[in-house]
């Protein structure tokens, strides 16, 4: 399927699907779209919603009608595919793997017949697109891990997973943003609290923006820990294309 599709969600909600396939490219125009959107400021749209290829706006009927609202999608939609993606945001987030940090490299790096360091230098190797946000306030589905880091998940699932701790289930890799209950394979943590509900953005990034995990030394890590007690760290966010 080429182009859009619309589908309803009831009488408050209407979901612009781009495509049937997941990828970088129609992710990232669902990210323009949504851009766009939230720029107008239209009153009676209440929500956004981006997901990995489709766009779902919430709204009120009485302040504003469905075709209004589609055919704000379509001039979004055709904005985006004349002046493309341009730049987005790479958000360096530090992360000490192994031992305490990543209970689960030293499997997965037997599983692969490679060393941990192998493992943590592929795990660094690129930058992750946030394909969207779900599951717990501020987790990022991301993509674009080397397939070789592919690992199957826990046959029997953690009861509690620590907040920042990042996994690889499957095929994928993400963060674990507060306590959890999880299957992914732990290989590393990092000290950065990435949901805040006392900050108005309560998380450092959006669906659309990259992931870049920067490997850091225990001392390294307790001294982020130190400095965000402190209220002195900041994240390094850096511009890509």
């Amino acid at each position: 399927m080429r182009g859009y599709r619309f589908l309803r969600n009831g009488d408050k909600a209407i979901t612009m699907e781009l495509g049937n396939t997941v990828n970088e490219g129609v992710n990232r125009q669902v990210t323009a779209i949504c851009s766009e959107m939230m720029q107008q400021q239209v009153a009676g749209i209440v929500d956004l919603i981006p997901t990995f290829r489709s766009l779902t706006v919430c709204f009120e009927p009485g302040m504003i009608r469905e075709w209004k609202v589609k055919s704000m999608l379509k001039k979004a939609y055709r904005k985006s595919s004349s002046e493309g993606t341009g730049t987005h945001r790479v958000v360096c987030i530090p992360v000490c793997y192994g031992k305490e940090y990543g209970p689960d490299l030293a499997e997965v790096a037997a599983y692969h017949n490679m060393t941990e360091e192998e493992i943590v230098r592929l795990h660094c190797g690129r930058d992750y697109l946030i394909y969207m946000l779900g599951f717990l306030p501020g987790f990022p589905y991301l993509g674009g891990m080397d397939e070789k880091l592919t690992t199957p998940r826990l046959d029997s699932p953690r009861v509690l997973i620590e907040p920042g701790s990042v996994g690889i289930g499957g095929g994928q890799t993400g963060i674990y943003p507060m306590a959890s209950p999880g299957g992914w394979r732990l290989i590393g943590r990092t000290p950065v609290r990435l949901y805040d509900s006392n900050k108005e953005d309560s998380v450092p990034y959006e669906a659309g923006d990259y992931i870049r995990f920067v490997p850091v030394t225990q001392a390294q890590y307790r001294e982020i820990e130190q400095e965000i007690e402190a209220g002195t760290y900041k994240l390094l966010i850096e511009e890509g294309r």
